[in-house]
């Protein structure tokens, strides 16, 4: 309840402070391609349930159906010339910020995988599973240790770990080293161009 209550409180309070960052993002998303301001996918959350997940476009329209699909790499020219810098500065996810409010997701937790990718949430095996049993969250254990650098089930391992060894203090330090992996724009691409 806590956690939901602070939740709400932060998501609310950086949706009013980052208004004007949105407003510009969006103007100069609809300047520099064509197609929505907003990238809108189904993604699996808290205990399998699905929900959409907002992030800013920063590819071309349908991207995710041509060349690499669902990975992407440095230098993909799907990627708009916004999108690189939407990337590199994590700017693309901000719209997050409503789905932290709403309830899907939280600030921290597993990053949620798509609804077919790696695995429907029905294929998961029981132990993986366990990944759903929080809230996803906009950044996590995985995202601090390596990211796109990590394979899946490295991806899961470390979902794992995060669940069994959640803190307030765990949190804080996810906190810090994702503040640190932007400023450095470590880990924003797959590790290698398909």
């Amino acid at each position: 309840m806590i956690r939901r209550v602070l939740d709400i409180v932060f998501s609310l309070v950086l949706i009013i402070l980052a208004s004007p960052i949105l407003i510009l993002i969006s103007l100069l998303i609809k300047l520099d391609s064509k197609g929505p301001i907003l990238f809108k996918q189904r993604r699996v959350g808290l205990n399998g349930k699905d929900f959409d997940i907002y992030k800013f476009r920063t590819m071309i329209v349908g991207a995710e159906k041509i060349g690499t699909g669902l990975d992407s790499y440095e230098g993909d020219p799907r990627v708009t010339k916004l999108g690189n810098f939407l990337r590199a500065s994590s700017l693309d996810e901000l719209p997050q910020l409503i789905n932290i409010f709403i309830g899907d997701m939280s600030f921290i937790g597993p990053r949620p995988p798509t609804t077919y990718h790696p695995y429907i949430y029905d294929e998961y095996p029981e132990e993986q599973k366990k990944r759903f049993a929080i809230k996803p969250g906009v950044t996590g254990w995985a995202q601090v240790n390596g990211r796109n650098a990590l394979n899946w089930d490295q991806k899961i391992e470390l979902d794992l770990e995060y669940i069994k060894n959640r803190s307030l203090f765990l949190d804080l330090k996810i906190l810090y080293l994702t503040l640190v992996k932007v400023l450095k724009n470590e880990d924003n691409y797959d590790v290698k161009a398909k």
